[in-house]
């Protein structure tokens, strides 16, 4: 079943732009494989560019534009017109001047708007940044379960702050009904896509998100704490009001005022002196996408999500794990979440035995699957061995 599987992937041969050996890496969604353009580009980069041309390469080799151009890269990705999207910084950092921004764009519409939303199973640091730009804005922080934000949002909600997929079991949340449950009150949103940036089709000009975070070390492959992304709709990017107005988004950086002038359009969620090993890194990352359809991607993320859970459901003895990621494609990432007892000794042992995904305490197993490398052979090669070592380790539930 696999080697047909295998046969007919039309993204079969995207795997050899990538550095990667007989493991079975199932954790592309903490960190992506290293792609075959990159140490040449980094070596170009750190001989070349740095060591020759020096500080001429900010203008000749265009180091200054790269958060700008490097943006319009992944804008496609996630479904955004040029323009809107400029790359620096962590996703907490982001994300941060998202909530912040947005809590006093709510302030500005002058409607007494002071409590934030955020997405009650989201990652913890979001919920960390959530609640100190909370504090620095004067409003208040309320976790609420996805499912119950329609009902939660109200005339006093300032911003919802939602995860896209759910870091621990996948869930895939409704972004286009959510977003609109936010606006119809009157509130902004803010999305991180951390987790379905690269995987999945994301819509955000097309569903009217208002701000947007993620990363690139995941599904982007752009390397280890590589610069994460920040969308700001266009019309709204003159009132982006940062909380850190660093002089690479002022309107006239090398004028060196002693007073703070906004650039115009994305440039303003600058902050400093972009990480340019890193963002050119990522920047050769991403010339895979250069043919490839995020379409395309997803179906054959949900074919490799759906093999594994059948092959688990061959493969393992009953009772032993439980999936908590959903059947239902349209409430899936791409990633596949199993409950079992005895979590962490199972996968230190599947990792010793070549199938590398991770835990997330206190009993739960996590595959990320990405399209652009993992194939059906490592799938039905990874339930095998799961089941192998879950009849050696593993009690059934309830036993």
């Amino acid at each position: 079943m696999a080697e047909a599987l295998d046969a007919a992937d039309q993204l079969a041969g995207i795997r050899a732009w990538f550095v990667l050996d007989e493991t079975v890496y199932l954790d592309g969604n903490s960190l992506g494989a290293l792609p075959m353009t990159v140490p040449g580009r980094i070596e170009d980069v750190i001989r070349r560019q740095w060591g020759a041309l020096r500080v001429g390469s900010w203008a000749e080799e265009g180091w200054w534009t790269a958060p700008e151009r490097i943006g319009d890269r992944i804008a496609p990705l996630v479904q955004a017109a040029s323009g809107q999207v400029v790359v620096g910084d962590s996703t907490s950092v982001n994300l941060f001047k998202s909530m912040v921004a947005a809590a006093r764009m709510a302030a500005a519409d002058g409607d007494g708007r002071r409590e934030i939303l955020v997405d009650g199973t989201m990652f913890p640091s979001d919920r960390y940044i959530a609640a100190s730009a909370a504090r620095m804005t004067g409003c208040t922080i309320r976790p609420v379960e996805p499912v119950r934000i329609p009902a939660a949002v109200s005339d006093r909600t300032a911003a919802v702050l939602m995860n896209h997929v759910d870091y621990r079991t996948g869930r895939l949340q409704d972004l286009p009904f959510l977003t609109a449950c936010v606006h119809e009150a009157g509130a902004y949103a803010v999305w991180d896509l951390c987790h379905s940036a690269g995987v999945l089709p994301v819509g955000l000009d097309e569903h009217g998100v208002d701000i947007a975070v993620g990363c690139t070390y995941k599904y982007l492959n752009g390397g280890p704490g590589s610069p994460a992304f920040l969308y700001v709709r266009r019309d709204l990017q003159d009132r982006f009001d940062s909380p850190l107005p660093g002089w690479n988004s002022h309107a006239e950086p090398f004028r060196m005022k002693a007073e703070y002038e906004p650039a115009t359009g994305v440039s303003r969620g600058r902050v400093g002196t972009p990480d340019i090993l890193s963002m050119l890194a990522l920047e050769a990352a991403l010339e895979v996408w250069d043919h490839l359809s995020i379409d395309a991607v997803r179906t054959k993320s949900l074919a490799l999500t759906d093999f594994f859970l059948e092959c688990v459901a061959a493969y393992v003895s009953p009772g032993i794990v439980e999936p908590l990621t959903p059947a239902v494609h349209a409430e899936r990432g791409s990633q596949v979440a199993l409950r079992c007892p005895d979590a962490a000794e199972v996968m230190t042992r599947l990792i010793e035995a070549g199938v590398v995904g991770d835990v997330r305490p206190p009993d739960v197993l996590r595959f990320g699957f990405a399209p652009l490398y993992v194939g059906f052979g490592d799938v039905e090669r990874a339930a095998r061995v799961l089941a192998r070592t879950l009849s050696e380790v593993a009690v059934p539930s309830g036993s």
